[in-house]
């Protein structure tokens, strides 16, 4: 998550600097820690190949139609949670959920919540979505939002761990997905067989088969 710095001034006075200098002052802004930038490079690893998985098998393979147009439009906000627990993503569900209500969808219409530190079991992933639908609910978003699930050992009920159809709710990091109901509608009705689109995934991914997937240089997801 972004974390905004307020702006701090130091005094130049030579004795109050003496005075303090015995304290564990926080490094000043424009000289960040080693473990910062290791945090930041962590976090923009993380997004480029969430975007790379976007762009190569959700767009690439046309598992989702109405992707492309956010992507190209650049309307998608990606973000890593630091989250180690159950309570502090649902924290940050919270937050990602309110910023999505705030922000003309002009601007960003859907959000991807990238959780790498947490819920990393699929099964516990799975047993979580139910707090999400609990949290999507609040009177306060107004059912105007949904959640997609992703994951790298997504499962769907009646299937092994390594068919090729699982590969449809894939990524490469435990995710979130935001949605507005109102831009999946209008996605929709654009698209006249968008009830078809589950089976045309699985044909597809059929047809390429594990083979034809590990071509695309993606990530191992079991």
């Amino acid at each position: 998550m972004t974390n905004e710095l307020e702006k701090i001034t130091l005094t130049e006075d030579p004795a109050c600097q003496t005075r303090t200098s015995h304290l564990d002052l926080p490094p000043l802004l424009g000289e960040e820690s080693s473990e910062s930038r290791r945090a930041l490079h962590v976090s923009e690893t993380i997004i480029a190949a969430t975007r790379d998985w976007l762009e190569k098998a959700v767009i690439g393979l046309n598992l989702c139609p109405f992707a492309k147009a956010v992507h190209v439009k650049q309307q998608i906000r990606y973000v890593v949670s630091a989250a180690t627990t159950e309570e502090a993503l649902l924290l940050d569900l919270l937050v990602e959920l309110r910023r999505l209500q705030d922000t003309d969808a002009d601007l960003l219409d859907t959000t991807l919540l990238i959780h790498p530190y947490v819920l990393t079991d699929f099964l516990d992933y799975n047993d979580f979505l139910d707090t999400v639908d609990i949290a999507v609910a609040e009177p306060e978003f107004n059912d105007a939002f949904q959640v997609a699930s992703l994951h790298p050992r997504y499962q769907f009920a009646g299937t092994q761990v390594d068919d090729i159809e699982n590969y449809t709710n894939r990524a490469p990091y435990p995710t979130l997905h935001l949605l507005r109901e109102a831009s999946v509608d209008r996605a929709v009705d654009a698209f006249p067989d968008a009830d078809h689109i589950p089976d045309t995934n699985i044909e597809t991914l059929q047809k390429l088969g594990h083979t034809g997937w590990e071509k695309l240089g993606l990530f191992k997801t079991v």
